[in-house]
């Protein structure tokens, strides 16, 4: 008997874009290091939830990313597996990322750090390349998906529509808001979801809707 793994895959990619835009919505607006402190210190509990909430989103993501490759044809195929393989080091680093928020809260809660020694580690050349690296491949690998999509229309065209307004929000996030520029990650949550539900769709269905739009075109 043949195992259908998609579905499965599929469902992991829906709960851990839901994960993921949890955490970023509870994620609390943080300043300079004193404010850093003061939140951890007077909500541990929720700090303590995003870090499971990303985590958690880590390796759901991760798990489904196997599903992203079954909507990708001849010509998007490359691309979609090298951004599925970057957005993966960005999920990597999600995990590691919860991780810091977690360590960085038994510190704040044990007094082990003050303000200014918190400001010295915001300057450490380590973590800043980490934290590049993470930020950068999680969005690389989001544009690639995005543009393999649109190569392949095995998915509604705001679903890859979502994903590059989703990146193109990046630059202009200090711009706006701490409320509204949380909600981006509605975008890529949305996106994410939609890829979901179209893995899970039979072969029969992909090949009617790419035939369809290739005739309309």
């Amino acid at each position: 008997m043949k195992f259908d793994w998609v579905p499965y895959s599929a469902s992991a990619l829906v709960a851990g874009a839901i994960a993921l835009a949890m955490g970023g919505l509870l994620m609390p607006a943080v300043g300079d290091g004193a404010d850093s402190l003061q939140i951890v210190q007077q909500e541990d509990g929720r700090w303590l939830a995003v870090s499971v909430l990303y985590f958690g989103a880590a390796v759901s993501l991760t798990v489904g990313l196997p599903s992203l490759l079954t909507l990708l044809g001849p010509r998007s195929g490359k691309i979609g597996l090298v951004g599925a393989s970057l957005f993966a080091i960005g999920c990597i680093g999600t995990a590691g990322y919860a991780m810091l928020l977690v360590f960085f809260r038994a510190l704040a809660l044990s007094g082990s750090i003050e303000e200014g020694g918190l400001d010295t580690l915001t300057q450490d050349v380590g973590l800043g390349g980490f934290i590049v690296v993470w930020v950068g491949a999680f969005y690389l690998g989001e544009t690639l998906i995005a543009w393999a999509l649109l190569l392949s229309l095995s998915t509604p065209r705001w679903v890859p529509m979502l994903l590059l307004l989703h990146v193109i929000s990046l630059p202009v996030s200090g711009l706006l808001p701490p409320q509204l520029a949380s909600a981006a990650v509605l975008l890529v949550t949305i996106g994410l979801c939609g890829i979901g539900i179209a893995a899970t769709q039979t072969p029969e269905r992909h090949l009617v809707r790419v035939s369809s739009r290739a005739v309309s075109g």
